[in-house]
């Protein structure tokens, strides 16, 4: 999978932080050393804007970083200038988002735990639809339209020639509740049968009979970088989402989402429930 921008400025900020506190500075000596402030350096380290790449090569000289770290950190300056497909959308987005396509486009993972929804990745237009009308009651419906057309665009990663694995554990209430009703619900759980099929998705389903599980606090995805400093879990809040990266914060939703797995069932048995539940609707 190709490297983009939004990669390249959270691993450079990762890097920078790494080199200043090898050399043993604070953020607030490291940013007097080279004119800029406690608060702008900040900013590099936690990779949110834009960065000047003359910046980071004072950074790099002052840090005595080799000139093999120098050149491959003053590269990814340069490259780090957030573009995508979503920019040139007439109508604006949530800010989260904004975010999170920014982060999906260069994901190599993403692990999803759904207990109220089927993961908007794998759903259906009319599923989809049904979803924002009820979540957003008050949305005149050409804004329900905008929202899930970004929805059915995002779900062209599935399609690329290196597509993310999708890694997704259901669990049984998000079957059984009727989104839609019953036509719309039974071409969506048809939808996600063939969508287990391929074989850069999987998915699974916690069955009510498993009882208290690692996630009772609700849906979240872990969105897996070109390496585990990059990744960032996503949990969802009424009216938009939450974002964490803190290492506490990732551990945590990675290891619910192995619990999880561990107690879902395996894939045959996954498939075979979500094909008695659809000719239940």
């Amino acid at each position: 999978m190709p490297v983009g921008p939004t990669t390249r400025r959270r691993q450079l900020g990762a890097d920078l932080r790494r080199l200043r506190e090898r050399k043993g500075l604070t953020l607030e000596e490291a940013g007097a050393r080279v004119g800029i402030s406690k608060a702008t350096l900040s900013r590099y380290e936690t990779k949110e804007g834009t960065v000047k790449w003359p910046a980071v090569e004072a950074l790099c000289r002052e840090y005595e970083a080799s000139d093999e770290e120098r050149l491959a950190l003053i590269e990814l300056a340069k490259g780090a200038k957030i573009q995508g497909w979503w920019r040139s959308l007439a109508d604006p987005i949530p800010e989260s988002m904004n975010l999170m396509l920014t982060l999906e486009d260069e994901v190599v993972r993403e692990d999803h735990y759904a207990c109220m929804y089927i993961p908007g990745l794998l759903q259906t237009r009319p599923y989809a639809e049904a979803v924002h009308r009820a979540s957003e009651a008050h949305c005149p419906e050409r804004e329900v339209q905008h929202m899930v057309d970004i929805r059915m665009k995002r779900q062209e990663l599935l399609d690329r020639q290196e597509p993310p694995h999708i890694w997704c554990v259901i669990d049984e209430a998000a079957l059984r509740r009727q989104v839609g009703g019953r036509e719309v619900m039974r071409g969506q759980l048809e939808h996600l049968l063939a969508m287990t099929q391929r074989p850069h998705i999987t998915v699974q389903v916690l069955p009510f009979a498993r009882g208290a599980h690692a996630a009772a606090v609700g849906s979240f995805a872990v969105l897996r970088g070109q390496a585990p400093e990059l990744d960032v879990v996503y949990v969802d809040l009424l009216g938009g989402g939450l974002f964490m990266e803190k290492p506490q914060e990732l551990e945590r939703y990675r290891l619910a989402f192995e619990y999880l797995s561990a107690q879902a069932l395996d894939l045959e048995s996954s498939a075979d429930l979500i094909d008695r539940i659809s000719k239940e609707s």
